[in-house]
C-alpha cells in the first residue's frame, strides 16, 4: 500500500487536489491532515482504500492537474469555420429527431410543416451562396404567429433540437445552413403590417414581409423604408444579418433603422427590447445586441422600423474613369466635400461588360461611378454640378445625369440591382458565384480596392467588383466551376486575399453580408479572442442548450 500513502501525501501537498476532497468528517481527515482552511476529504474518498488495495501495485495514478472543462462546440471539426479553415462544406453532428417531437410539432402547427425531402433540401441550401452543409433540416415549419414560434422553440429546447430561422433566403455566408439538422423555421407566413404611425414616422411589422413589398405599401403615404439589400430580402433576415445596401451612406444600416424588436428566446420566453420612442437611455441596448445576431440568440417575431419621407426630387448621374483607383478617389472626395449624396456606387469594367452582355447595352467598359442626389429640384441639381466638377478634377469623363422616373429606374435596376444575374449570364454554364464583401475606413478604400483588383485581374477566374463606395464597402463576385477543385481553391484564395487586405487596413471582413459560417475564420484576427469569448458567454446564458442556429458566427475553437 505504499503507493496509496504516496497518493494521500500527494493530495495533502497540492491545494488544487485537496479542494476536490472537501467535506469529509474529521476522523477521516487524519490520513491527509488538515490545515487552517479546514480542507477535508469527501465521504466517497473512503471507497478509494479498498479499491486501491485490490488494485495493488499494478495501478498507476496520473495525478497531474486536469484543466477545467471548457464550453466548446462538441463533435465539430475545428477546421470548419475555424482560424485555418479552407472548407465550404460545413460538417456537423446529426441526431435523429424523436418521433414524439414531430408529433408535438404537428399538434402545434397542424398542416404548416413538412417532412418532404425536396422541401428540406431546398431550405438547407442557400439560394445565392456557395456554402454547403453535410446535413439538411429534419423538418420545415411555417409558423403563423408569435404564439406558434413560442411553442415550436419551447419544444425544440425541451428535446434539444437545433433551430435554423429562415427568411428570404438571400443571405450569402451560409446563415441558413443546417449542419446539425433540426428544425428550419420559415417565417414567410408572418408578414402582417401591424400598425403604421405616419406622424411618428415608424411602422410595426412581422418579420416575413419583404422590404420591396413594404415600400409598395408605404408609397401612397409618401413614405419609404430606406434600406435596399438584394431583391427578396425580408425584414427579419435584414435584422438578423444587420444588412444595409446602397442607401446606407445617407440613412445608415439596419442597426440605425430599427427602433425595437420582439424576440422569442431559446426557452420560449418573449421579450421586447424597447419602446417606440425615437431615443432611449433605459438599460442595456438589447435591440442592438439582437440586430446582427443571425438567429443565434433568438427568433425575431416583430420589428418597429424608422421610416423616411420620399424625396421631393432626385437626380441620378454616371461617369467613367480609366482606373478603379481614380473612381474610388472621386467617391472619397465627394464624401469629404460635405455633399449628402444618397448613393455612391462603383462598378469595375468587368461588371460593366457583364451588364452590356446581359442587357444588350453599349456602355463604355471602364470603371464607372453612379450617384444619386436628393432634395428639392434646385438642391439636387446644385449637388450634381458640384460633383461633376470633382469628377473632372480626377480624370473622369462622360458625366451624364437623368431626372425622369423611368430613366432613373432603368439605371438602378439594370445596372446595379441586376448586376449578379448579369454575371451569371456572362459566365460559363454551371458556374457558381463566390460573393464576398469587406469594408474599410473611407480613406483606405482606394488602396484596398486597387490591391484587391490587381489580384483579381491576374486570376484566370472571371471576377467583378461592385462597391457602396460612399461608406468604404465593396463586394467581389468570383465566378468558378464548383466541380473543379482548382477553381474553387482559387476562388477561396482570392476571397482570403481580399479579406486579409481589408483587415490590414483596419477594416472588417464583412460590411453587410454577415458572418454565418463563411466569415467565422476571420473574426479572431479582427476582434480578438476576448471579444469572441464574451460573445460565447452571452450565447451560453441566453441559449444554454445551443439550439439557436448553432455553428454560426462564433468559431468552434472559441472556449469559455
Amino acid at each position: 500500500m505504499g503507493f496509496l500513502s504516496a497518493f494521500f501525501s500527494r493530495v495533502a501537498s497540492k491545494p488544487h487536489l485537496r479542494r476536490c476532497f472537501r467535506g469529509v468528517p474529521l476522523q477521516y481527515a487524519t490520513a491527509l491532515g488538515t490545515d487552517a482552511s479546514g480542507d477535508r476529504l469527501l465521504p466517497w474518498s473512503r471507497a478509494l482504500v479498498p479499491l486501491a488495495v485490490a488494485a495493488g501495485a499494478a495501478l498507476a495514478f496520473d495525478l497531474r492537474p486536469v484543466a477545467a472543462p471548457s464550453l466548446c462546440d462538441p463533435g465539430v471539426d475545428i477546421r470548419v469555420g475555424g482560424k485555418d479553415s479552407t472548407e465550404v462544406v460545413v460538417k456537423g453532428v446529426h441526431r435523429e429527431v424523436p418521433k414524439e417531437f414531430i408529433a408535438e410539432l404537428k399538434d402545434i402547427l397542424q398542416d404548416n410543416l413538412t417532412l418532404d425531402y425536396e422541401e428540406r433540401y431546398f431550405h438547407g441550401k442557400p439560394q445565392n451562396s456557395f456554402h454547403r452543409s453535410v446535413n439538411v433540416p429534419d423538418v420545415v415549419v411555417f409558423p403563423r404567429s408569435q404564439g406558434d414560434v413560442q411553442k415550436v422553440v419551447a419544444a425544440c429546447n425541451m428535446y434539444k433540437v437545433p433551430i435554423v430561422p429562415y427568411g428570404g433566403a438571400t443571405s450569402i455566408e451560409g446563415h441558413t445552413l443546417a449542419p446539425h439538422g433540426g428544425v428550419c423555421v420559415d417565417m414567410s407566413l408572418m408578414k402582417k403590417i401591424k400598425s403604421l404611425n405616419v406622424e411618428d414616422l415608424d411602422i410595426v411589422v412581422e418579420p416575413g414581409i419583404g422590404w420591396m413589398e413594404l415600400n409598395e405599401y408605404l408609397k401612397p403615404y409618401g413614405l419609404f423604408f430606406p434600406l435596399d439589400p438584394g431583391p427578396g430580402a425580408t425584414i427579419g433576415g435584414m435584422c438578423a444579418t444587420r444588412c444595409s445596401g446602397s442607401l446606407a451612406v445617407r440613412y445608415g444600416t439596419m442597426r440605425d433603422n430599427v427602433i425595437n424588436v420582439q424576440v422569442v428566446l431559446a426557452n420560449g420566453e418573449v421579450i421586447k427590447t424597447g419602446s417606440r420612442a425615437r431615443k432611449s437611455a433605459a438599460g442595456y441596448d438589447l435591440t442592438r445586441l439582437l440586430i446582427g445576431s443571425e438567429g443565434t440568440l433568438g427568433i425575431i417575431t416583430e420589428v418597429t422600423l424608422r421610416l423616411q419621407r420620399l424625396p421631393q426630387h432626385s437626380v441620378v448621374a454616371m461617369c467613367n474613369f480609366q482606373t478603379i483607383k481614380d473612381a474610388a478617389d472621386v467617391a472619397i472626395a465627394t464624401m469629404l466635400s460635405g455633399i449628402q449624396v444618397s448613393r455612391v456606387e462603383l462598378l469595375d469594367e468587368v461588371q460593366v461588360k457583364a451588364i452590356n452582355f446581359a442587357n444588350g447595352k453599349s456602355l463604355p467598359e471602364v470603371p464607372t461611378l453612379m450617384f444619386e442626389f436628393i432634395g428639392t429640384e434646385a438642391y439636387a441639381r446644385e449637388q450634381t454640378l458640384i460633383v461633376q466638377k470633382i469628377v473632372s478634377e480626377h480624370n473622369g469623363s462622360d458625366f451624364v445625369f437623368v431626372e425622369s422616373e423611368n430613366s432613373k429606374e432603368e439605371l438602378w435596376k439594370q445596372i446595379r440591382k441586376e448586376a449578379l444575374w448579369a454575371c451569371y449570364a456572362m459566365a460559363p454554364d454551371n458556374s457558381d458565384a463566390m460573393i464576398t464583401d469587406v469594408c474599410v475606413p473611407l480613406s483606405r478604400l482606394a488602396e484596398c480596392i486597387s490591391k484587391s483588383k490587381e489580384e483579381l485581374d491576374a486570376s484566370p477566374l472571371m471576377c467583378m467588383v461592385i462597391a457602396h463606395a460612399g461608406d468604404g464597402n465593396f463586394h467581389t463576385i468570383i465566378m468558378f466551376d464548383p466541380e473543379q477543385e482548382e477553381q474553387r481553391q482559387e476562388a477561396e484564395r482570392l476571397n482570403h486575399f481580399m479579406v486579409q487586405t481589408a483587415l490590414s487596413l483596419e477594416g472588417t471582413c464583412t460590411g453587410e453580408h454577415g458572418v454565418g459560417t463563411g466569415k467565422m475564420k476571420y473574426l479572431e484576427k479582427e476582434l480578438g479572442i476576448g471579444a469572441l469569448r464574451t460573445m460565447k458567454s452571452i450565447k451560453s446564458v441566453l441559449d444554454p442548450n445551443d439550439i439557436m442556429n448553432p455553428g454560426k458566427i462564433i468559431p468552434p475553437h472559441v472556449c469559455i
